[in-house]
């Protein structure tokens, strides 16, 4: 009896689970696609540069996104496996059940049709009625025949059905169990690429620890110039910030000084002594009209949908991390790294307006576009096509990507609200 109730509860249970399971399914499918055109366009600017000269530095930023890659690829994969193992399981059950159902059908039915064939001639079944004591007895025998004769009718098409949705469950399984095995052998290659590329990032070590001091020396000076630029972006998000405030006290008199242009004397005059004293504008946070609340409430919204501003792969993460090989450096990145095709478009990824543009090293301008009171913040840029105040829609170009201190193409992408920086990759589309 316990086990029957469990059997019914898996089997209740199941069919939520199947359904949350399917859907998981399909979103991790996507996922495992994103993942492998990440994979992809990693692969193909490495092999487009393999005859150009790289440090070996550059090698092992580019070894260690190919490992972190692949394993959110074989990660996405397991679990990918295990939800399809969990159906084939509850799919079993299912024709597990099925198969006791029929036996237990097909042995009634098989009494039926015995007890059928015995009284198979019209002069038994017409005895049947005759030997009734009274015509509504008789009648009752007749309904009775008839209902026998439709049971028999429903019994069969009950079989029929079962057996029909056996062989569906069946088929479906086998489908599943060729899925599961290509997912195991997709794992089984992903699993031997990457101890490949642990081996060459091991190699890479060795040729840094032959000449730490040297390697250290170069990291830390990129990590100085880095946080140069990170310092000068930091001022141009309160240059922007201050800029956009300003703007919006300008819009604000103008209106206001069209309001009481259109008043009487003693209406404007009323007004002003009634009127409050103006809050003071912040310097670390953007002074929202009513468009531009709209404006930051449809950025929020999109938070994990926004597009890639350029295509390419992430090089380098948000936040805080250690270094890949030299121990004791850490970095810290206020955006993420998009390594990408030289002279790569890059596209807004939500429509705004363009605050501000400047020139932050050499040639490469930096682009700071306006959403309400979220900043997107391109930087790194060779050429830019948009203007201070032009407005920008999503996916727009807005210029084409420069190159970083080693020459490899790099898009810095940051996102912030006011003055308080974001993690870009949680606001684009996984």
């Amino acid at each position: 009896m316990k086990q029957l109730l469990l059997t019914l509860f898996l089997l209740g249970y199941g069919a939520v689970a199947m359904a949350q399971g399917g859907d998981q399914q399909k979103k991790l499918e996507v996922r495992k696609a994103e993942i492998q055109r990440e994979i992809k366009a990693l692969n193909s600017l490495i092999k487009g540069e393999s005859s150009k000269e790289k440090s070996v530095l550059s090698k092992i930023a580019d070894n260690e996104a190919k490992i972190k890659l692949s394993e959110k690829l074989i990660n996405t994969t397991q679990k990918q496996t295990r939800l399809l193992t969990d159906d084939i399981y509850l799919n079993q059950l299912k024709i597990n059940k099925l198969n006791k159902q029929l036996v237990v059908l097909k042995e009634d039915y098989a009494k039926t049709l015995l007890n059928a064939y015995k009284s198979r001639s019209d002069q038994s079944r017409i005895m049947f009625i005759l030997s009734s004591d009274n015509f509504l007895e008789a009648y009752k025998r007749v309904q009775y025949m008839k209902q026998y004769a439709s049971f028999r009718k429903v019994q069969g098409e009950e079989i029929r059905d079962k057996m029909k949705e056996l062989e569906m469950l069946q088929e479906k399984l086998g489908v599943q169990k060729k899925d599961k095995e290509k997912l195991l052998a997709e794992s089984r290659k992903d699993k031997q690429e990457l101890e490949g590329d642990r081996e060459e990032q091991k190699k890479l070590a060795k040729v840094i620890q032959k000449d730490k001091k040297k390697y250290t020396a170069e990291v830390k000076s990129k990590q100085k110039e880095s946080r140069e630029i990170d310092r000068k972006i930091d001022a141009m998000i309160r240059a922007a910030i201050a800029e956009a405030n300003r703007k919006a006290a300008a819009a604000k008199k103008a209106a206001e000084a069209k309001s009481a242009a259109s008043s009487s004397a003693s209406e404007s005059r009323k007004a002003t002594a009634s009127k409050p004293a103006e809050a003071k504008a912040s310097s670390s946070k953007i002074m929202l009209t009513k468009e531009g609340k709209v404006i930051s409430d449809n950025f929020k919204a999109n938070k994990g949908r926004l597009p890639w501003p350029v295509e390419g792969y992430i090089a380098l993460g948000y936040g805080k991390q250690a270094h890949p090989v030299i121990d004791g450096v850490e970095i810290n990145n206020h955006g993420i790294d998009f390594r990408t095709k030289p002279s790569a478009p890059v596209k807004a990824v939500f429509s705004g307006e363009v605050l501000s543009i400047q020139v932050l090293r050499s040639n490469n301008k930096t682009v700071c576009v306006q959403h309400g009171d979220f900043l997107t913040i391109y930087s790194n840029l060779r050429s830019v096509d948009v203007s201070p105040g032009d407005k920008v829609s999503i996916n727009q170009k807005i210029g084409n990507v420069g190159e970083d201190y080693e020459g490899q193409p790099i898009l810095k992408f940051i996102v912030s609200q006011n003055d308080k920086l974001q993690n870009p990759s949680l606001w684009l589309v996984k």
